[in-house]
């Protein structure tokens, strides 16, 4: 039978797909990666890898076992999580991952209320792009995510917590940085900045760029949300940017000015969280959510708290 440091390794090299990254990856030397793939073929009669391809493409058998992988590494992870958690199910450390468009700008909110909650918790927060953090969860690296909605995969809890409005972002001398709320229609040609492709904001800012016949500029694509910003100081176009983005770096800049569409339903995006369902930790995750969501209702009124159903 397999090892489970084999499928560690077989995940590994379907994640990095090159030999060297999935190796250092691992912790390991490529040639002890490489050496142990190969006994795992043979323990399996099947070839797992492509031969001679870059980058490293998996066989269609590789591909099931590695899917396979992740689960069964996801289960043992949950069998230690059982044991290490036992009688203080609030203690130790929760992996969170959050999208790069979010995590700095909630995480402030709510961590300090959360520490004097459960002073024994530990939160680990990696940021990431959305596929990487769903690859993350899946296979056990991550135990929950923060994430925005709608959740597309299987074998997953998705739990709403808010709703935060897309505002206007606009230079200080624009039209639209004058007379408040913006209507849809002003933004008929403008010129749209977003975020690089792999975000799931440039997906929500793409379709409302072809809904509001705006131009999306594809030539000036931002890394992050600052990076947006700037760009739009320059005056190389307007940006729609998250309310809780806003509220922490927008609203004391002086080059750039926030303003919020006008109407009942203005452009948004919701944000919840995500675990693996059956997790060790369910419960936790629940509550830890609930918990999120009250200091948020106390100390947030730009966004709208939801509820516990999806």
């Amino acid at each position: 039978m397999p090892s489970l440091q084999q499928l560690r390794y077989l995940v590994a090299l379907d994640d990095q797909k090159h030999f060297r990254r999935a190796a250092d990856l691992s912790n390991v030397t490529q040639p002890t990666l490489s050496g142990q793939l190969k006994e795992l073929e043979l323990r399996l009669g099947v070839s797992l890898v492509e031969k001679n391809r870059a980058p490293v493409i998996l066989t269609p058998a590789g591909r099931d076992i590695a899917a396979r992988a992740r689960r069964i590494l996801a289960e043992v992870e949950d069998i230690r999580t059982i044991a290490r958690i036992a009688g203080q199910p609030l203690g130790g450390t929760l992996r969170l991952g959050i999208v790069q468009s979010l995590g700095s700008y909630l995480m402030p909110l709510v961590v300090p209320d959360l520490h004097d909650q459960s002073p024994d918790l530990r939160l680990y927060v990696r940021e990431g792009l959305p596929d990487q953090l769903f690859d993350q969860l899946e296979s056990g690296a991550l135990d929950m995510l923060f994430y925005p909605l709608p959740v597309d995969r299987g074998g997953l809890v998705v739990r709403p917590i808010f709703e935060e409005p897309l505002l206007v972002v606009a230079p200080r001398d624009h039209p639209l940085a004058k007379g408040g709320p913006v209507e849809r229609q002003r933004l008929k040609g403008e010129t749209l900045l977003t975020l690089e492709p792999g975000h799931r904001l440039f997906e929500q800012v793409r379709q409302l760029a072809s809904e509001y016949e705006a131009t999306l500029s594809h030539d000036y694509e931002g890394t992050s949300l600052d990076t947006l910003r700037q760009m739009v100081a320059m005056e190389i176009g307007i940006s729609l940017m998250p309310a809780l983005y806003v509220r922490s770096e927008v609203a004391r800049e002086t080059l750039v000015t926030a303003q919020p569409f006008a109407g009942a339903r203005p452009p948004s995006r919701v944000i919840g969280a995500v675990w693996r369902q059956g997790a060790a930790r369910e419960e936790m995750f629940e509550n830890l959510t609930n918990s999120i969501r009250d200091i948020l209702a106390r100390d947030v009124p730009e966004i709208t708290i939801l509820g516990s159903e999806p």
